[in-house]
């Protein structure tokens, strides 16, 4: 998997690409990136799922705690462009009745102002 930020006024936008699954762990998790934007003062968070072709257990784990590392702090973690195949995932693990998914990115932008 490879991530990618980037800015867009005080949201960071994580462009995720690849397999997000326990094999493709390199130096830093998804969870552990977004914990540094937390630490840096960041609190609004844009996962974007367009370039993701699969997730397993350990990727939606890693969702999961960085929505609730955010959550705690107060800010807000949201996602967008999820496939059909993934967001069937989302619905069967109920974290679409706890995620915030946009379809666009610009939609996404603006919910959180």
């Amino acid at each position: 998997m490879r991530i990618v930020a980037r800015h867009k006024n005080d949201i960071v936008i994580f462009d995720l690409e690849g397999e997000i699954k326990r094999s493709d762990i390199t130096d830093l998790t998804l969870h552990q990136l977004v914990k540094e934007q937390l630490d840096g003062g960041k609190r609004k968070i844009l996962l974007n799922f367009d370039a993701v072709e699969f997730i397993d257990s350990f990727g939606v784990g890693e969702i999961l705690a960085s929505y609730i590392s955010t959550h705690n702090l107060g800010g807000k973690l949201k996602l967008v462009k999820i496939s059909k195949k993934l967001f069937l995932i989302f619905q069967v693990t109920m974290l679409t009745k706890v995620l915030d998914i946009y379809e666009e990115e610009e939609t996404a932008l603006k919910s959180f102002f």
